[in-house]
């Protein structure tokens, strides 16, 4: 039987499987745990505003940042911290001078000693609605004027960008996939398939029609992965199997499962619903654009590998199954572990 299409060589097969390796041992503990924080500013009346802060548990412990305001903002009324199965969330109410938010800071202390980005969404009583992205490198916000929708829109867009390329278990299962299919068409159906059941999946997720606990999906996710490994062996045996026959129609099931993974970098959030169709939309953009270049870069190394002629041992071939298989174990065992200590 006619070798798999995507990756023919073993010296490519090899070589992605030590890329795939390191970048899966470097995320192996942060997988699925990258979520930014969210803070929400509701002005409630003239100079005073409903504040919001929600920050994500990280391995079962909170993010180490706290929201710093300018000296000339007061508090109205102390926080008051609420806990939730993945998040913390401190609500108040603060007031300023005159001129309302226009001029002030808000620091994020403590943000740049982490990897975790922060949505701020601010909602003025004229209406006007501003979003933007603190990053580590620049852990604050000085309130100006508001930002165009574009900006707004790079916003979702980005945080969708990043929050696919963060996720080495997605990442993962697309590789894993490559070296299953056996033509340019395969491909196609395969990926495509792969992006309408997630798309579908993180709508009905983010619009709050379907809701999954996270420990049980991320273990699914995970066993997804697990399951690329042994298909992989088959297709280097030469075997076939219906994964191997029909790629697409496992890529769509599975499709599903990561879209509600996808939907906790919004949920998480707790965004209102009047923002979630824009939100959405520009999320998955986000997301698709990613995924995209991930794939593109693969297709990219393997057109330059194939010129390269040498000749390695045809076990060697088999190194990238073993990586999807036993980081897939791994993930696997570890988060069954998790939901098994936290019914304990």
């Amino acid at each position: 039987m006619r070798r798999a299409w995507i990756l023919s060589k073993g010296f490519g097969d090899l070589l992605f499987g030590v890329a795939v390796a390191v970048l899966t041992l470097v995320g192996a503990a942060c997988a699925h745990e990258i979520r930014p924080a969210y803070l929400q500013i509701d002005e409630i009346a003239a100079n005073r505003y409903k504040v919001v802060w929600r920050t994500p548990m990280l391995s079962g412990m909170r993010l180490p940042v706290i929201i710093r305001f300018s000296n000339d903002v007061r508090n109205v009324t102390m926080p008051a911290e609420r806990d939730l199965p993945d998040s913390l969330v401190e609500t108040r109410v603060i007031e300023t001078d005159g001129d309302g938010l226009a001029g002030k800071r808000v620091e994020f202390v403590g943000l740049q000693a982490t990897i975790t980005d922060v949505l701020v969404r601010i909602h003025l009583q004229d209406g006007t609605v501003e979003r933007t992205m603190i990053h580590p490198s620049q852990p604050w916000i000085d309130f100006a004027a508001t930002r165009s929708p574009l900006a707004a829109a790079r916003v979702y867009f980005v945080s969708g960008f990043q929050h696919i390329l963060l996720g080495i278990d997605h990442l993962l299962f697309v590789f894993g996939l490559l070296f299953i299919v056996r033509s340019r068409w395969m491909l196609v159906k395969t990926i495509t398939a792969f992006t309408v059941a997630h798309s579908i999946t993180l709508a009905v997720a983010t619009l709050g029609k379907v809701e999954i606990p996270a420990l049980p999906l991320n273990a699914v996710i995970a066993l997804s992965i697990l399951f690329l490994g042994p298909e992989i062996v088959r297709v280097w045996r030469g075997q076939t199997s219906f994964t191997i026959r029909h790629p697409w129609v496992v890529s769509f099931a599975f499709g599903l499962l990561h879209g509600f993974g996808f939907a906790s970098g919004l949920t998480a959030l707790g965004l209102p619903q009047g923002d979630i169709p824009f939100t959405l939309l520009m999320f998955n953009l986000g997301v698709e654009a990613g995924q995209m270049a991930f794939v593109g870069l693969i297709l990219l190394l393997i057109a330059a590998l194939k010129s390269i002629e040498i000749r390695l041992p045809r076990g060697l071939e088999l190194m990238p199954a073993y990586v999807v298989g036993i980081l897939g174990a791994y993930w696997t065992i570890d988060r069954i572990a998790a939901i098994l200590g936290g019914a304990a």
